[in-house]
């Protein structure tokens, strides 16, 4: 499951931030809605405009793929694709802020998105606030 690695490798390992100039809507010309792939290539994410910023979900998963390590025993059945992962609904300075759901663990870490380039994200998932790690993902469609 690439997407399955790829949030664990965002949200478990110590990495340098990202360093990037100006506000997001700059950088964007305004919205993020659309596909990403991964940085590994090997997931895709659909993020969309809620709240005063962005969620995502799993647009594909391996097919049968539950979310089995949900701590709330209910939820270990519920698909993984379609599952929302990402939840950055406060703008900040450079992005947005909020939340990451990491179906390898089923733990929510904080989290971030800044714009790097009209077509290009930096998603970033930290633990305890401190421990943080980066990936480059790039939009699909």
């Amino acid at each position: 499951m690439g997407l399955v690695s790829s949030i664990t490798a965002v949200c478990l390992a110590l990495a340098i931030g990202i360093a990037t100039s100006g506000n997001a809507n700059a950088q964007t010309d305004g919205d993020l809605s659309g596909i990403w792939l991964t940085q590994d290539q090997g997931s895709t994410v659909r993020i969309s405009r809620c709240s005063r910023g962005y969620c995502g979900s799993i647009v594909n998963a391996t097919k049968g793929a539950v979310d089995a390590n949900n701590p709330d025993l209910r939820l270990r059945t519920r698909p993984l694709e379609g599952l929302m992962i990402l939840q950055a609904p406060t703008p900040t300075a450079d992005g947005f802020a909020g939340q990451l759901y990491n179906p390898r663990d089923g733990k929510s870490y904080s989290g971030r998105l800044v714009v790097t380039g009209k077509n290009s994200l930096s998603v970033t998932g930290c633990v305890m606030g401190v421990f943080c790690r980066s990936q480059a993902w790039v939009r699909s469609q």
